[in-house]
């Protein structure tokens, strides 16, 4: 009878210790998730989950692509280069994913909800944004969803304290607008008031075009040539997602285009190139601090 009340002890204390190591958190779609205290295999399904993860100094265990592109993220280089892939973004592949035997898997931006089902039954699925929500509310839910939230307020803190310097040396420069346009294979889009990039640009109090002022967290549709005239601004930042390909040749090709020469952050020398991976997709801390960069480098540098 001893043994058997040892065992039943025994039995209590696993299941204890067990329940004492998941957490309740209620995810961006409202969603009640139960998640491991202390992740150890975490798979980012987008470029925003992966680049928070990275800043919180988690190495996932695997990722989707970059949108629009063969690869990780351009912008994160080296950091990102050796994580397994498991598909793209919006469309990653279930068996890759349950391969990697995850015990956490970040869902940002995916609102399908039967890829979210399939995502579940692999490992407990957290979405941490809903498309056009604000990147700093989605980098705290990852920070809480890996159990590092100290440490996401302490990167979200240098982030700003970053910010409010370059917006203090930026002052001469507060009523310059700023274009920030993805360059397509059908042609230019400019991203709209609420995307990333436009998000980090408010940041610094620097204003967009009057006519990219649409509220919207995605970009316009291509433009023709005809109407390049709506991605001037007295700055001009314009990429493409991918480094070479179809929309790197039409950026080439427009570029030495009469219409492109007549802008006029053409004609002051003030547009830059930049990867278009960093600056029109949805991004991180990481992403948000090399932005500020450029706009160092830019804007403030001869």
């Amino acid at each position: 009878m001893k043994t058997l009340r040892l065992f039943i002890f025994a039995l209590l204390m696993q299941a204890g210790t067990a329940l004492a190591a998941e957490r309740i958190i209620t995810d961006a779609a409202g969603r009640q998730v139960s998640v491991p205290s202390a992740p150890r295999r975490v798979l980012a399904m987008s470029e925003l989950d992966l680049d928070a993860l990275l800043a919180l100094g988690v190495k996932p265990a695997g990722a989707t692509r970059g949108r629009g592109q063969q690869a990780m993220p351009r912008y994160l280089g080296k950091a990102a280069a050796a994580i397994p892939s498991v598909g793209n973004f919006a469309s990653p592949v279930p068996e890759l994913a349950l391969a990697l035997q995850p015990d956490l898997i970040l869902a940002g931006g995916i609102p399908d909800p039967a890829l979210l089902a399939r995502l579940s039954r692999i490992a407990p699925t957290v979405v941490t944004y809903r498309p056009g929500d604000h990147w700093q509310g989605a980098f705290r839910r990852v920070a809480g969803a890996v159990g590092k939230s100290t440490q996401g307020d302490a990167v979200l803190a240098g982030y700003q304290r970053r910010a409010a310097a370059l917006r203090a040396r930026l002052q001469g420069q507060t009523s310059a607008s700023v274009s920030v346009v993805r360059w397509n294979p059908q042609g230019p889009a400019y991203m709209l008031r609420d995307s990333f990039a436009s998000l980090v640009l408010a940041d610094l109090q620097l204003r967009r075009p009057a006519s990219q002022q649409q509220p919207g967290a995605a970009h316009s549709p291509p433009l023709s040539m005809e109407s390049l005239s709506l991605i001037d601004g007295d700055w001009l930042f314009v990429g493409t997602l991918d480094g070479a390909g179809a929309a790197s040749r039409a950026m080439q090709a427009a570029a030495v285009n009469p219409a492109f020469g007549r802008l006029g952050a053409v004609k002051q020398g003030h547009m830059r190139a930049v990867d278009g991976s960093l600056w029109t997709g949805p991004g991180g801390p990481l992403a948000a601090n090399a932005i500020l960069a450029d706009i160092e480098k830019a804007m403030l540098q001869p």
